[in-house]
Parts: C-alpha cells; sequence; structure tokens
C-alpha cells in the first residue's frame, strides 16, 4: 500500500495546566491515509509547531512512499530524520516524528489485521502491572493497584523534605511492604536536595528518584547513584532517540530508563533504545506506560513488568481523546487484541 495523505491535528484540549510548556505544545493527533483505504492514528506532541513540521514538510517526504512491513516503517523513519536533521534531532521535532511513526504501525497493523504487539513478535506479558502516579492512595488501592508514584516536595527546604517523608511513609503504609513506591520531583531538585531527600525516606524502601535533574544534568546525576542507593535514579521522558540514551548509557547516568513513546521518537526508536539497554542491562520503563502506544510495546518486548498510568485523567471526559483504552483492574492493564493499537478517535475533539 502507498501513503496518500499525512495530516496532523491539535486535538482542542481543555484544563491543561497554565505556565508550563504543556500549555503550548501539548499532545497532537497523526493520520496516515494509505491507497487501500486503510487509517493509522499515531499520538505525538508539539502542539501547534509539531503539527506544522507534519503538515507542511513530513508530509511531502511520506506521500507515495510504500508501507508493506516494519522494515518499511524503519525506512521511512531513517528517511524523514534524515531530511529533518538540519532543524530536528531532539525536541518538537522528534516529537512530530514520533506521532507519524506510531500512526504508520497503526497503519500496518490494521492493514495486516494485526494487533501492534503481534507486529513486534506477540505477547510476552497478556497482562502488564500498572503503577498509579499521583496521591490518592486509599482510592488507588481499593481499585487493586500494588504500585505507587507520589509527588514529592519540590525544594530542599525542611518542609520540603519532610512533606516527601510523610507522603513516603503515608504510601508504603497504604500498599504495604510488597508494593512498589516510587517519586517523581519532575527536575525541581539539586544534587544537594537529592541527598537529603534520599536519607529522609531511607527507612520507607523506594524503588526509584525520577527526574532529579535536567537532562543535560548527566555526570552530577551519575554521581548521585552511590549517595541514594538502593534507590533507583530514573529518567529519559525528556530525552531523544537512541544517540540521546546512548550518551547516557556512555555516562552510565541512570540506573532505569524512562523513554516516552510519543516523543522519543515513537516505536522505531523505541527498539533502538531497548537494544542499547539490553545490552547494558539497564531496566526500560517507559513513561505513560500504559497509554495504549506505550502498552503494545511493554507487553511484545523486554520492558521491565511496569506501566505507568494516570487514575485523574480517566475522570476528565472533556479530554478523553482516545475512547477505549483499558482500563487497570487487579492492578494490571490487558493490551487490545484489535487490529493496530485498537483504539478509536473521539472526533469531537479535533
Amino acid at each position: 500500500m502507498k501513503i496518500i495523505d499525512v495530516k496532523a491535528a491539535y486535538p482542542k484540549w481543555t484544563n491543561l495546566p497554565t505556565g508550563v510548556w504543556q500549555s503550548h505544545f501539548w499532545q497532537i493527533v497523526v493520520r496516515v491515509e494509505a491507497d487501500d483505504g486503510t487509517v493509522g492514528y499515531g499520538y505525538g506532541g508539539g502542539g501547534e509547531p509539531g503539527c506544522l513540521i507534519v503538515n507542511q514538510h513530513f508530509r511531502e517526504l511520506l506521500v507515495g512512499r510504500t508501507i508493506e512491513s516494519v522494515d518499511d516503517i524503519r525506512a521511512a523513519w531513517d528517511y524523514v530524520y534524515k531530511l529533518s536533521l538540519p532543524y530536528g534531532r531532539k525536541g518538537l521535532q522528534m516529537m512530530a516524528l514520533s506521532g507519524v511513526d506510531l500512526a504508520l504501525w497503526d497503519l500496518l497493523g490494521k492493514s495486516e489485521d494485526k494487533p501492534v504487539h503481534e507486529l513486534l513478535g506477540g505477547l510476552r506479558k497478556p497482562k502488564v502491572r500498572a503503577y498509579a502516579s499521583g496521591d490518592e492512595f486509599e482510592k488507588y488501592r481499593d481499585i487493586g493497584y500494588t504500585a505507587n508514584k507520589f509527588s514529592p516536595g519540590r525544594a530542599g527546604a525542611d518542609d520540603d523534605v519532610q512533606k516527601t517523608a510523610a507522603a513516603a511513609q503515608r504510601s508504603r503504609s497504604v500498599f504495604g511492604d510488597n508494593a512498589l513506591i516510587m517519586t517523581d520531583c519532575y527536575m525541581a531538585w539539586d544534587f544537594e536536595t537529592t541527598k537529603q531527600m534520599a536519607e529522609a525516606v531511607r527507612e520507607f524502601d523506594l524503588y526509584w528518584f525520577e527526574d532529579i535533574l535536567t537532562p543535560d544534568h548527566l555526570e552530577e546525576q551519575a554521581a548521585l547513584k552511590e549517595f541514594v542507593h538502593p534507590i533507583n535514579i530514573a529518567g529519559g521522558e525528556h530525552e531523544f532517540t537512541r544517540f540521546g540514551f546512548g550518551q547516557i548509557a556512555k555516562e552510565n547516568a541512570l540506573d532505569i530508563w524512562q523513554p516516552d513513546l510519543t516523543w522519543c521518537g515513537g516505536i522505531t526508536e523505541a527498539l533502538r533504545i531497548l537494544d542499547i539497554a539490553n545490552t547494558q542491562k539497564i531496566p526500560v520503563v517507559p513513561h505513560r506506560g500504559g497509554e495504549i502506544w506505550a502498552l503494545h510495546f511493554i507487553a511484545a518486548t523486554d520492558c521491565d513488568d511496569l506501566a505507568e498510568t494516570h487514575p485523574a485523567r480517566w475522570d476528565d471526559s472533556a479530554n478523553e481523546l482516545w475512547l477505549d483504552e483499558p482500563r487497570v483492574e487487579d492492578g494490571h492493564l490487558t493490551p487490545l487484541d484489535r487490529p493496530g493499537f485498537g483504539v478509536v478517535l473521539n472526533e469531537r475533539m479535533l
């Protein structure tokens, strides 16, 4: 089948956070149509600028290309990456290319009447363990979660350290001794704060600290490992492509890698990132892994058996872009066994 159209649209998002980058450059929908009538949908980033990149440049590169196999998708990715390299490599361009790549995987799956996890070699995990990001601990426990990522204090003041320790204590108390407990400071800490936080939560057996410093502070993150051990240092949602993760590997900066499949380059590049991680024996836990794109990837590869979910967004019907993504049952997510990614786009949001 040949591609006859590529188009990106910025959904009519409501309730986006204000004063942060998501207010301007949040997720986009990419639609790829083939000459046999098959349509694939992908999910990328970059807001309206991301759509501009897809609609004005990527479209002219992709229309007319044949997509009959995973190798064809990989070749298309390499072609677009090369010709957008002068202004791309990272950031908005890569977020846009991620959406295109996922749309091509969806297109191929629908054409072959196979779910994406089958294109990836078949299910290794019929169910994937989910963790809840948020602070409604009792609610998550009652749903069936056995893993939680809570919100910590944002700086190194005494109140922030005490807040973090209290949240860790409460999460551990609610979920029990066998649960996985993590926290994500979203690049708000520095070297000394991270050391303070590690000591403050030591007794609560946290699994990881996420995004402690910015993606540019690889040397500092590597140096922090000895101070926070056995807590793992996790990150990578703001890194792009195998080249970026190759540098993380070279610096030995992170214990756990967390590429976001809608930003890092899609499934095509996530497979290459996973290859590097496997060589280095580094666990991979994709950012927002409970979203359908990453769920297929986790279930069909040797990523860790762990997928991030945000239960609060299931109550936000105004932003329900994909109408039938799997929900958590007994603390697990089950990948959809439908062609492509198996979800339906809410056309009213476009």
